[in-house]
């Protein structure tokens, strides 16, 4: 089964992808993608990591997210991969159109031969105003397109909003 969780800031996804993978019963590994460039962010990564059983297997990983979510492929593993746009914009600022373009290809192809439980996590940013500045538009833009991706590839869709989950597809 694969489930992409889509949400804003603070909208609960977060907590209900873990959930998800938890009530599997298989093990689990969480996928970092997020790097830690000031305290701030430190605190939001410390809250993420005591919000987490700790026997959970965790790999940190914030470009070469397709090589570790195949070396993860196999039946009886559940594997979280978050966040989705936060690895996304790892990727926009290294300004590197070659290498966007190949692990954006190969995250997508990982994704679609992934065998086990698969939740992955992604920001619903689309609801908001046009930003202002040309990168936060590209990343409005990929992150939209990203998404379409990943839910035509994913057996179910969750919108959480408000700590409320609203199913968008299930393969039931």
């Amino acid at each position: 089964m694969k489930h992409l969780v889509l949400g804003g800031v603070r909208s609960g996804k977060s907590a209900f992808a873990q959930l998800q993978v938890a009530q599997s019963g298989n093990p689990v590994c969480y996928i970092a993608t997020s790097q830690i460039r000031d305290e701030e962010m430190a605190a939001r990564v410390l809250a993420h990591q005591q919000n987490r059983p700790s026997d959970w297997q965790l790999i940190e990983e914030p470009i070469a997210l397709a090589s570790s979510l195949a070396s993860l492929s196999k039946s009886g593993q559940a594997v979280i991969v978050e966040c989705i746009t936060l690895w996304l914009t790892n990727l926009l600022c290294l300004e590197d159109e070659e290498h966007f373009e190949r692990e954006t290809t190969a995250f997508l192809g990982a994704v679609a031969a992934f065998q086990g439980e698969l939740v992955i996590v992604s920001s619903e940013v689309g609801l908001g105003i046009m930003p202002i500045n040309a990168m936060a538009r590209r990343f409005a833009d990929e992150a939209g397109v990203l998404n379409q991706k990943l839910a035509k590839l994913t057996d179910q869709v969750t919108l959480v909003a408000a700590g409320l989950a609203m199913p968008l597809k299930s393969s039931l």
